[in-house]
C-alpha cells in the first residue's frame, strides 16, 4: 500500500485531518468495463495512480452479488473501489466511508455523478445500517491491533448470508489475516492470488 512520500513528516493517508498543503491531481482508472478519471490529492491513499491491489482487486475481483443491495467501500480514500461499484450496480446503494477529510471531499467529487452513491465519515454512518457486501482495500498500515479492530467492527455489520471482498498483499500479512479472520469465527476464501496480492472473501459460519 503506497504512502505519499510528499506528505508532512508523521504523517498518513489515515490522518482525520492533514495538514500537508494540497497538491490536486488525476489519476485514470482504467477497467475491462468502465473508465474514469478520477481526481487525487497528498496526504490521501495512493495519490498518484490507483494502487495496484484496488486495481486487482476491481478486475479480478467476483461479481457483486447483490446488485440491488447496501454496498460498502470501507476505507474509501478518493473512492475508486465505490466509483466501480456504483457504476457496475447502479441499483444499489453504496456507501464509501473514510477518516480522511481531504479523501472525502474527493470522494464526493468523484462520486458527483453516481447518483446511487453517498460519501460519509466513519462516524456518522448510522449504528444500525447492515450491508450486503463490503468491498475494501483495507489500511494495513494503521498497525494489526488496529486494523483488526476496525475489521472486527465493520464485519459485524454484514447483513445475513453477506460478506466481504479484501485484497491484502502477501508480505503484508495476508495469510495471517485470514487465519485469524478464521479465528474470530469468520468463513474465508482465497479467491484468486496474483502478483503478491490476496483477494479474500470473509463470510459469517
Amino acid at each position: 500500500m503506497a504512502a505519499d512520500p510528499d506528505a508532512s513528516p508523521g504523517e498518513h493517508y489515515f490522518t482525520s485531518r492533514p495538514d500537508t498543503p494540497s497538491e490536486p491531481m488525476t489519476v485514470h482508472l482504467a477497467l475491462p468495463d468502465l473508465r474514469a478519471d478520477l481526481a487525487t490529492d497528498r496526504s490521501v491513499f495512493s495519490p498518484r495512480q490507483v494502487d495496484p491491489g484496488t486495481r486487482i482487486l476491481l478486475v479480478d475481483g467476483p461479481p457483486i452479488v447483490a446488485p440491488t443491495g447496501r454496498l460498502l467501500d470501507l476505507g474509501c480514500g478518493y473512492a475508486p473501489i465505490a466509483y466501480a461499484l456504483a457504476r457496475r450496480a447502479p441499483a444499489s446503494e453504496v456507501w464509501a466511508v473514510d477518516v480522511n477529510e481531504r479523501a472525502l471531499g474527493l470522494a464526493e467529487q468523484n462520486l458527483a455523478a453516481c447518483p446511487n452513491a453517498q460519501v460519509r465519515h466513519v462516524d456518522d454512518v448510522p449504528d444500525d445500517l447492515t450491508f450486503d457486501e463490503i468491498w475494501s482495500n483495507p489500511p494495513i498500515r494503521i498497525g494489526k491491533v488496529a486494523l483488526r479492530r476496525l475489521l472486527v467492527t465493520w464485519l459485524a455489520r454484514l447483513a445475513p448470508r453477506g460478506r466481504a471482498v479484501l485484497v491484502v498483499q502477501r508480505h503484508l500479512g495476508a495469510d495471517s489475516l485470514a487465519e485469524w479472520l478464521r479465528t474470530e469465527g469468520w468463513d474465508v476464501t482465497r479467491l484468486r492470488s496474483r502478483m503478491g496480492y490476496r483477494i479474500l472473501e470473509v463470510t459469517s459460519t
